[in-house]
C-alpha cells in the first residue's frame, strides 16, 4: 500500500512538473551564494529510500493554480518542505501538500530554498554524520539564514505579482514543515511590508528560541501542529511558539497529538495526527481564507494591489533617494536668502501639506509661507530631509505636520513612540538652528484606503496627546486641527474630505488655515 501511495505521488509530481510555471527567485546567482555551482538533484537513492531533493543552489518557486473544479478563493500558500536544510522532503511535505491546497481553491507555491551542499548522493547520511560537529552546525546556520531570505523573497514575489495569479495581496501565507517550519517562524517575526505573511503555519517546526525574542506588534496569526513522540523532541518548541504568540496578544492555534512522530506530513498513519490537515483547513476557514472570490473580494484585491504597487515604488526608492531629497532640490536652489525683515515660514509635511500648497497657493504666497510637503512620506523620511528642505532655507518658523503615513505603515511598521520621537527630533533640530517649531496635530482618520485594517483612529488620538503635552511643556505652539475636523467616530468629517476620508478638500483647508495662521502669528510675536 505504501509503495502504491508513493507511486501515485510520483505520478502527480511528474504531471505537475510538466504543467506548472517555475520562477527563479533571483535574477542571476542568489545573494551570498554566488560561487555555488552544484546542480539540484532529485532521487530516492539514500539510506531511507525516501524521495528527496538536494543541492539546491538556485532557489525557485513553482506555481500550482487552484483545481479548476473548485471555486478559487484568492488565497495563496507558499509551501516549504523540511529536511534539516540538507534536503527537501518533497513528497509528503511538498507535492502532496500542494495538491491538497489546490483542492481547497488555494493557489500553492512550492518553494525550493537553498540547502547545505551534499557531497555524493545521500543527503540523509551526510546530515546524520555531520550533526553535532561545530563546523557543520555553523554551515547549517548560515544556510538557514539564506533559506530565510529565499522565503522572504518568495513572499514579496507573490505579493507583487498577486494580480497575475488571481491572488489577494492580503491573503498570502506560508506553511513550513520541520526546517521549513523554521522559515514559517522566521518570516513571521522578521519582515517588511512587502514580505509579511498574512498567516503562517509551523508543522513540527525546528527553530532557535532566539526568533521569539522580538515578536512584531502586527505579527500574523499562527497555526502549529506536532506530536508528543516527535523523534527530535520538537513538540517543546511548538508549545514555546504558541505561548510566545498568545502572550504577545496574537492569534494562535496549536494541536499536539499523542502519537505521530516527526515528519508525519501528509502521511496516512491511521493516527489522530492524520487529522492535522482538517484542523488547518478549519483554521483557514475561520480566517475567511476559504471563501470563494466575490465582487467585494475582488474590489478589496484591487485596493490591496494599489498598496503593493506603492510599496514596490517605496522599496525601489530606498535604493535611490529614500527621503526624496531631490524633490525640491531645484526649487531650494532658486530660493533667495530671506530679505531683511522677512518672516519666512516653511510647512514640512506629507500629501496633506503638498495638496494644501497646490489647492490654495494664494494662502501660501500672500503670507510668505513655503510648502515642502511630499505625498506618501513618513516622519522618518521627513527627518532625513529636514536640513535640505527646512534648515537651509533659513525660515523663522516651521510648521511640522507628520504621522499619518507612519500609522499607515507606508515604509513598514513603526511604533507610535518612534513616530512621536521623529516629530520631536524635527522640532529639536529646528530649535537648535534658531527656527521656531510649530507642531500640527495628525488629522483624523478611521481607515486608509490603500492599507486597510490598521484601525488608525485611536492611534492618532494617542500620538496627538503626546505631541500636545510636549508642546505645552516646551512652550511651543500646538495647532489642533483634529478637534476641528473630527466626526463622532474620530474620523475626518465627510464635508471636509477630498477623498478616502484622509485628505482635506478646499473646505477642509479653509478650516485649517485660520488655526495654523493663529499659531504662526502667536509664535512670531
Amino acid at each position: 500500500m505504501k509503495k502504491l501511495t508513493i507511486a501515485l505521488l510520483l505520478l502527480i509530481a511528474i504531471t505537475a512538473k510538466a504543467q506548472q510555471k517555475v520562477i527563479p527567485l533571483y535574477n542571476g546567482p542568489a545573494p551570498g551564494s554566488e560561487k555555488w555551482t552544484w546542480s539540484e538533484t532529485e532521487n530516492d537513492s539514500n539510506m531511507y529510500h525516501a524521495h528527496t531533493i538536494f543541492n539546491v543552489s538556485k532557489p525557485t518557486l513553482t506555481v500550482y493554480p487552484p483545481d479548476p473544479a473548485v471555486a478559487a478563493t484568492g488565497t495563496a500558500v507558499i509551501v516549504c518542505p523540511g529536511g534539516g536544510f540538507q534536503s527537501l522532503s518533497i513528497m509528503q511535505e511538498g507535492y502532496a501538500v500542494v495538491k491538497w491546497l489546490q483542492e481547497k481553491g488555494i493557489t500553492a507555491f512550492l518553494l525550493k530554498y537553498r540547502l547545505v551542499h551534499t557531497l555524493g548522493g545521500d543527503p540523509y547520511k551526510q546530515e546524520t554524520d555531520s550533526r553535532g560537529k561545530g563546523g557543520s552546525d555553523q554551515e547549517r546556520a548560515t544556510v538557514a539564514g539564506m533559506a530565510t531570505a529565499d522565503a522572504q523573497t518568495a513572499l514579496t514575489y507573490v505579493r507583487v505579482h498577486a494580480t497575475e495569479y488571481n491572488v489577494s495581496p492580503n491573503q498570502i501565507g506560508l506553511i513550513g514543515f520541520s526546517a521549513g517550519g523554521y522559515l514559517a517562524v522566521a518570516t513571521a517575526t522578521n519582515y517588511t511590508a512587502a514580505s509579511r505573511p498574512n498567516f503562517s503555519a509551523a508543522i513540527y517546526p525546528g527553530f532557535s528560541p532566539d526568533l521569539l525574542k522580538n515578536i512584531p506588534t502586527d505579527a500574523p496569526p499562527m497555526f502549529i501542529a506536532a506530536a508528543s513522540d516527535d523523534t527530535f523532541g520538537l513538540e517543546t518548541l511548538s508549545t514555546m511558539l504558541y505561548t510566545a504568540w498568545v502572550n504577545s496578544k496574537h492569534e494562535a492555534e496549536i494541536h499536539i497529538y499523542n502519537k505521530g512522530g516527526h515528519g508525519f506530513g501528509m502521511n496516512i498513519q491511521n493516527l489522530p495526527s492524520d487529522s492535522w490537515r482538517d484542523r488547518y483547513s478549519d483554521w483557514l476557514n475561520s480566517l475567511g481564507l476559504l471563501k470563494p472570490l466575490s465582487t467585494e473580494k475582488t474590489e478589496a484585491m484591487k485596493n490591496a494591489e494599489n498598496w503593493v504597487n506603492y510599496q514596490k515604488w517605496v522599496e525601489d526608492r530606498v535604493h535611490n533617494d529614500w527621503p526624496w531629497i531631490k524633490k525640491y532640490e531645484d526649487d531650494n536652489a532658486k530660493l533667495p536668502p530671506p530679505a531683511p525683515g522677512e518672516k519666512r515660514v516653511v510647512f514640512m509635511g506629507n500629501s496633506i501639506t503638498e495638496n494644501w500648497a497646490n489647492m490654495d497657493p494664494d494662502f501660501f504666497k500672500n503670507n510668505g509661507y513655503i510648502g515642502r510637503g511630499i505625498g506618501g512620506q513618513t516622519s522618518s523620511q521627513m527627518l532625513v530631509r529636514f536640513r535640505e528642505d527646512v534648515i537651509n532655507l533659513h525660515p523663522v518658523a516651521v510648521v511640522i505636520e507628520a504621522g499619518t503615513n507612519d500609522i499607515a505603515q507606508n515604509t513598514g511598521y513603526i511604533s507610535l513612540e518612534n513616530i512621536y520621537g521623529n516629530i520631536i527630533s524635527m522640532a529639536q533640530l529646528a530649535k537648535a538652528s534658531g527656527i521656531k517649531p510649530i507642531i500640527g496635530s495628525i488629522l483624523p482618520a478611521t481607515e486608509f484606503s490603500w492599507h486597510k485594517g490598521l484601525e488608525p483612529a485611536e492611534k492618532i488620538v494617542k500620538v496627538n496627546e503626546w505631541l500636545k503635552s510636549y508642546a505645552t511643556k516646551n512652550h511651543l505652539v500646538y495647532v489642533d486641527y483634529w478637534s476641528a475636523m473630527a466626526n463622532e467616530k474620530k474620523g475626518l468629517k465627510v464635508e471636509l474630505a477630498q477623498d478616502a476620508l484622509v485628505h482635506p478638500n478646499i473646505a477642509g483647508y479653509k478650516v485649517m488655515e485660520p488655526l495654523v495662521k493663529q499659531g504662526i502669528d502667536e509664535t512670531l510675536k
